[in-house]
């Protein structure tokens, strides 16, 4: 993509970034159903449009691939949001605070993401096998998310840094209106918001070497794996508020996301090894038989496997919703 190109994106998407931040600074609340539901909404339609846009004016492979990318994302950001709620929950964070928690750990997630981008692109512009080690990565991950299910409180596991942050700093008993430092009898504390920050972030950094070997499977154009991402990120704060209550009920996103998960990372494979020059591989020479993938395939196995889920998992809640509701008549 041209320097202009990224040039205007980059003016647009920072102007609506700011225009959230200052929002939230203004008036730091929790969000009504009918707010969140704006919002969520226009972000979608934002990114929708971004990809109409690209469709006009670069044709319809980068557009196809920007939102195959985008819905790929955004489905892994929606399953991230089970961690943020178990943090949320963990630390006691006041409802009126966690929009600005959300932003901020948004933005962390932006800039981390874009310095993984940006090693991803320079090492495959150097070297082509790194795609064998994003398949085995993106095929290992899938089998965990098979294995582990879905995040549950009781078995979260605070890491290092956040261990380490609650025994060296030195921190207040509340949130003291969501601020990080506040003076309590002539000493400046800490307030437990920064060690959710502290929590929010790391968790990103963990979240983003998941995202973007993913995303590197449908596109290696940073442009489009830069806004896809983006736009995978906003409008998650309030999605968060809009089916935060809901997320329980989504049993088997986890499993769909895995299959997606899995087939990028077979993708990828495929991909190395039609390319392949690695020279103890098939001699060096690429092999024939390994096919490429169209995008197009990509993008209906994504829809189809994340339709199939979703639907799987509304079934199977309300019926158990109808038992229960059953037993407590009986």
């Amino acid at each position: 993509m041209s320097a202009w190109m990224w040039a205007i994106t980059l003016v647009i998407l920072t102007a609506v970034l700011i225009g959230d931040l200052l929002i939230i600074g203004r008036r730091p609340h929790e969000p009504s159903i009918r707010e969140s539901t704006l919002w969520v909404a226009f972000y979608v339609l934002l990114a929708l449009a971004f990809g109409g846009g690209l469709w006009l004016f670069e044709g319809s492979t980068p557009a196809v691939e920007f939102y195959t990318g985008w819905l790929t994302e955004y489905s892994l950001s929606v399953d991230n949001l089970f961690v943020f709620i178990i943090i949320m929950g963990r630390f006691a964070v006041p409802r009126q605070f966690q929009q600005k928690v959300l932003l901020i750990g948004i933005v962390l997630a932006l800039v981390m993401r874009g310095a993984f981008i940006a090693a991803g692109a320079a090492l495959i512009s150097q070297f082509s096998w790194v795609f064998y080690l994003f398949g085995a990565f993106l095929i290992y991950t899938a089998i965990n998310f098979l294995r582990q299910g879905e995040p549950d409180e009781d078995e979260f596991q605070e890491n290092i840094v956040i261990r380490w942050s609650r025994r060296a700093l030195p921190l207040s008993r509340d949130f003291a209106g969501g601020h990080l430092l506040v003076r309590e009898g002539g000493r400046r504390l800490f307030t437990p918001m920064l060690v959710v920050m502290i929590a929010i972030g790391t968790t990103d950094l963990i979240f983003a070497l998941d995202s973007i070997p993913a995303i590197f499977g449908i596109t290696q154009e940073p442009y489009l794996v830069f806004t896809a991402n983006v736009f995978a990120l906003m409008g998650l704060r309030q999605l968060f508020f809009l089916i935060g209550g809901l997320l329980d009920r989504l049993i088997y996103l986890t499993i769909g996301l895995a299959v997606v998960l899995g087939f990028i990372g077979v993708k990828l494979m495929l991909e190395a090894l039609a390319d392949n020059n690695l020279p103890f591989v098939n001699g060096g020479r690429p092999v024939e038989w390994a096919p490429h993938v169209p995008i197009w395939l990509s993008l209906c196995v994504i829809i189809g496997t994340l339709l199939a889920a979703t639907a799987a998992s509304v079934f199977k809640s309300s019926r158990d919703r109808r038992r229960e509701l059953t037993a407590a008549k009986g």
